[in-house]
C-alpha cells in the first residue's frame, strides 16, 4: 500500500472527475428540486406545488485505463490486475464523484414564482495526465517490476469535498403566444471539508533494479527529476490527524434560462382549462423545450490549506521505498523543498449546460443534453467536470417514469443505462446496462433517491357543468360557460332564454326572438303574416287593401276584367249588348264556304277582315261566353248535312283561336239543316240557310273560383 500510495500521490492519481450527477432523471418535468442542481429556471411554473427531497444520492466513477464487466469484479477469484482490459497510455484519465442531497424543497410562492432551499454534499476528485505505464509497473510492488524510465510527465490531480446551502429563486420571464421564457439563479454558502491535490512538472522517472552497464552498480534504485507541487486543506506534516476546518468557506451561484415553443398555447392556457384537464397544470404544454445554465460560479478559501513545492531530483534506493512510513518525512528526507505557502482558494466545477427535450407523442420524450467543462485544467487544485454528451429517450407521468440515457463521457467513451420513478421513490443509472453485457465498461454510476411531491392542486368543478370552480360565478348550480357557469333565466316564461330573449319582459314565440308579433297596421293580420305590414287591409287579401284598378266598383279579387269595368252582376266584366249580338249575326253570316265543303270560299277577300271583327267584339268580353253554331240548306242527306255544319262550325273557331281568341270563350256545335231563316225552294233561300251565327250563351267564370 505504501509503494501504491506513493506511486499515486507522486503521478497524482489516475482519474479526471467529472461533476456529472443524476444521468437520465434531471431532464424529466417531474424531476422536482433534483432539477434546480442543473438549471435553477426548470422549477418555475412546473408540475408540483411543492416537491420535499428526504435523502438522494448520486456516485460515479470512471477512466479510460481498465475497462471490465461490472459483475466479475465481485466474483471472489476475479484478478482485477490480470483479468481487466487495459488501455494504458502516457495519459490516462478517469471519473471520481459523490454527490449527496440532503433535505431539501421546491414551492411556489405565486403562479409565475418558486423557490428552492436546498442541502448538498459533495466529492468531486480531478485526475489527468497520467502515465498508465507507471501505475502498470508500481502495482504489484517494486520487487515485480523490472527497469522502467519514462520522461517528461506532468500529471495533475485534485481531490475536494465541501457542503452546500442553496437557495434558488425562478420565475417565468415572458410569456405571450405560443412562446414561454423562464429564468433562474441559485446562490450557495459553500462550507469546505477536504482538499488535497498534487501537480508535477517534468517529471522523470525510473526504476533500476538490473545492471544496464557492467560498472552500474546502483541498483534497485528509484530516480526522478523534475518539480512536485503537493498540497492540502491542513498541515498534515505538522499533525496527521484531520480536522473539520470551520473557517474554510465561500458562496457560489448557478444562472439558467429555460425556452419552451408552445404551439397548442390557447388549449394550454389555465384560463381555457376545462373540468376534463382536473391535472391541468400537470399535463404537458411544450412541443420544444430548450435550457441553458451556468453552475458552480464561485470557490472556496481554506485559510489553513498548505502548498509545497519540491524538486525531485534524487535517487532513492527501494528500500526506503519499500520502508516509506509517513509520506512527508519521506519527501523532506530524500528531496528538496524550493517552495511553501499558505491559503489558497478552490473553485468550484464551473461548466455550461445545454438541453433540448422534444414531446415526441404524448407521454413520449426524447432528451438531447450537454456539459462542458469551463476551467482551466492544467491549474494546480483545478476542479473541473469531464465533457458530455447524453441522448435520453423517456416515457413520463405523474407517478412513473422511465428513461434509457445513451451516454458519451470524456475519457470513458459511450455508456448506455436505465432509471425509473415511481411514487416517491427513483433509481437507475446511466452506465447499468454497458456494466451488465460489456467487457469493457470503464465507467460504474448509480442514482436513488426518496422524496414527497406534492402535485398542482386539482381544479375543481362542483356542479359538473364544465366550468371550473374557480371561474363560476354559480359553483353548486350547473350553467354554461357564456353566463359564468350561472343557468340563463327566463323571464317572462316564454319558453325563449334570456339570453336569446330580445324581450325578456313579454312573452312571445321563439321564431320572433321572444318577442309577440306586431300589428303595425292594426288591420288584425300580424305583420309576419301581413303582406301590407303598414297599410290596412283584409285577411283574405293577406292585409293587403283590396284594389278597383278599373273603377268599376268591383273589388279586383273578384273582378273577372279587372282592366275593363262591368257591372257587378256580371262580376266586373261588360255586358253583351243586343247591338254586339247583331253585329256578331250580322258578321257571323257574311262568312261563306265552299259548296259542300267546310272550307271559306274561294276567293272571298272579306271572310278575314269578317273574322278579325269577330276576334275585336269577343275580346272585349274575357268572361263571356259564346256559341258558334253551323247550318245547311235540305239538299243532301241529314247525316251529311249534320257532318258539314258541324264542320263549318268548327272551322270558324279554330280561325278565331289562331287569331287569338281563348278557346274556354267558345263552342261550335252543328244543326244540319235545321232552323231555316229562309225558304230551300229557291236558291236565294237555300244560300240563306248555308250559314254560321254565334250567340252569347253566358259567362264563363272558370278560374276565379
Amino acid at each position: 500500500m505504501k509503494k501504491l500510495l506513493f506511486a499515486l500521490t507522486f503521478i497524482s492519481a489516475f482519474s479526471e472527475a467529472n461533476a456529472q450527477s443524476y444521468i437520465g432523471y434531471t431532464p424529466d418535468n417531474y424531476a422536482g428540486v433534483q432539477s434546480v442542481l442543473f438549471n435553477p429556471a426548470s422549477i418555475a411554473d412546473s408540475r408540483f406545488k411543492a416537491d420535499i427531497n428526504l435523502f438522494s444520492i448520486s456516485g460515479m466513477a470512471g477512466n479510460d485505463l481498465y475497462g471490465v464487466k461490472l459483475l466479475d469484479v465481485f466474483k471472489s477469484d476475479y484478478d482485477f490486475n490480470n483479468q481487466s482490459r487495459k488501455s494504458f497510455s502516457l495519459n490516462n484519465h478517469g471519473i471520481v464523484n459523490a454527490d449527496i442531497m440532503g433535505p431539501s424543497v421546491m414551492f411556489n410562492i405565486a403562479p409565475k414564482h418558486t423557490l428552492a432551499v436546498f442541502t448538498r454534499a459533495r466529492s468531486v476528485s480531478n485526475f489527468s495526465k497520467i502515465n498508465g505505464y507507471i501505475i502498470d509497473q508500481v502495482n504489484d510492488g517494486l520487487d515485480e517490476a523490472s527497469n522502467f524510465s519514462y520522461a517528461n510527465n506532468n500529471p495533475n490531480g485534485a481531490s475536494n469535498s465541501w457542503g452546500e446551502v442553496g437557495i434558488s429563486y425562478a420565475a417565468v420571464l415572458y410569456q405571450r403566444g405560443e412562446h414561454f421564457l423562464k429564468g433562474g439563479i441559485t446562490a450557495k454558502y459553500l462550507q469546505g471539508g477536504a482538499n488535497g491535490y498534487a501537480q508535477g512538472k517534468n517529471l522523470d522517472f525510473a526504476y533500476v533494479k538490473d545492471a544496464v552497464h557492467p560498472e552500474d552498480a546502483r541498483l534497485n534504485t528509484v530516480r526522478t527529476t523534475g518539480e512536485l507541487t503537493i498540497g492540502s486543506s491542513q498541515d498534515f506534516e505538522a499533525n496527521d490527524e484531520y480536522k473539520f476546518d470551520s473557517k474554510a468557506n465561500g458562496v457560489g451561484f448557478d444562472f439558467g434560462l429555460v425556452y419552451e415553443w408552445r404551439p397548442d398555447f390557447k388549449a394550454d392556457d389555465v384560463k381555457n382549462a376545462k373540468a376534463g384537464d382536473n391535472y391541468y397544470k400537470d399535463l404537458n404544454k411544450y412541443k420544444i423545450r430548450f435550457g441553458v445554465s451556468v453552475t458552480d460560479l464561485g470557490a472556496i478559501n481554506y485559510k489553513n490549506r498548505k502548498l509545497d513545492t519540491y524538486d525531485m531530483t534524487g535517487v532513492v534506493s527501494q528500500e526506503k521505498f519499500d520502508d516509506m512510513g509517513d509520506f512527508y518525512e519521506f519527501m523532506n528526507a530524500n528531496y528538496t523543498k524550493i517552495a511553501s505557502s499558505r491559503g489558497v482558494k478552490t473553485n468550484l466545477p464551473t461548466a455550461f449546460h445545454a438541453d433540448v427535450d422534444y414531446n415526441a407523442y404524448k407521454k413520449f420524450y426524447i432528451n438531447l443534453n450537454g456539459d462542458l467543462n469551463l476551467v482551466n485544467r492544467d491549474k494546480i487544485n483545478a476542479i473541473s467536470i469531464g465533457n458530455r454528451v447524453s441522448l435520453t429517450p423517456r416515457y413520463e407521468s405523474r407517478w412513473f417514469s422511465f428513461y434509457v440515457p445513451v451516454t458519451w463521457m470524456e475519457y470513458s467513451g459511450t455508456e448506455v443505462g436505465a432509471g425509473l420513478r415511481a411514487g416517491v421513490f427513483f433509481l437507475g443509472s446511466g452506465s447499468v446496462v454497458s456494466n451488465l453485457v460489456s467487457k469493457n465498461s470503464q465507467a460504474a454510476d448509480i442514482h436513488l433517491g426518496v422524496k414527497i411531491p406534492i402535485y398542482q392542486k386539482k381544479l375543481k368543478d362542483t356542479d359538473d357543468d364544465g366550468v371550473l370552480d374557480k371561474d363560476d360565478a354559480c359553483p353548486t348550480v350547473a350553467g354554461p360557460v357564456e353566463n359564468k357557469g350561472c343557468p340563463w333565466p327566463d323571464t317572462d316564461g316564454d319558453g325563449v332564454l334570456d339570453k336569446d330573449d330580445a324581450c325578456p319582459n313579454q312573452a312571445g314565440p321563439a321564431e320572433n326572438k321572444g318577442c309577440p308579433w306586431p300589428d303595425t297596421d292594426g288591420d288584425g293580420v300580424l305583420d309576419k303574416d301581413d303582406a301590407c305590414p303598414t297599410v290596412p287591409g283584409p285577411k283574405e287579401n293577406k292585409g293587403c287593401p283590396i284594389l278597383d284598378a278599373d273603377k268599376d266598383g268591383v273589388p279586383d279579387n273578384i273582378d273577372d276584367c279587372p282592366t275593363v269595368p262591368g257591372p257587378a252582376s256580371n262580376r266586373g266584366c261588360p255586358e253583351v249588348t243586343k247591338e254586339v249580338l247583331q253585329e256578331l249575326k250580322v258578321q257571323a253570316r257574311a262568312i261563306y264556304f265552299n259548296t259542300g265543303k267546310a272550307t271559306f270560299k274561294t276567293g272571298d277577300l272579306a271572310t278575314p277582315a269578317r273574322l278579325d271583327a269577330i276576334r275585336e267584339i269577343i275580346r272585349n268580353y274575357p268572361n263571356a261566353k259564346f256559341s258558334i253554331d253551323g247550318y245547311t240548306d235540305s239538299t243532301g242527306s241529314a247525316k251529311i248535312n249534320q257532318k258539314l255544319s258541324e264542320d263549318r262550325a268548327n272551322a270558324v273557331k279554330k280561325a278565331l283561336i289562331e287569331r287569338g281568341v281563348s278557346a274556354d270563350n267558345l263552342e261550335a256545335h252543328g244543326h244540319g239543316a235545321a232552323d231555316p231563316v229562309a225558304t230551300n225552294k229557291t236558291a236565294a233561300g237555300r244560300a240563306e240557310n248555308r250559314r254560321t251565327e254565334i250567340k252569347h250563351i253566358g259567362s264563363n267564370f272558370e278560374g276565379k273560383f
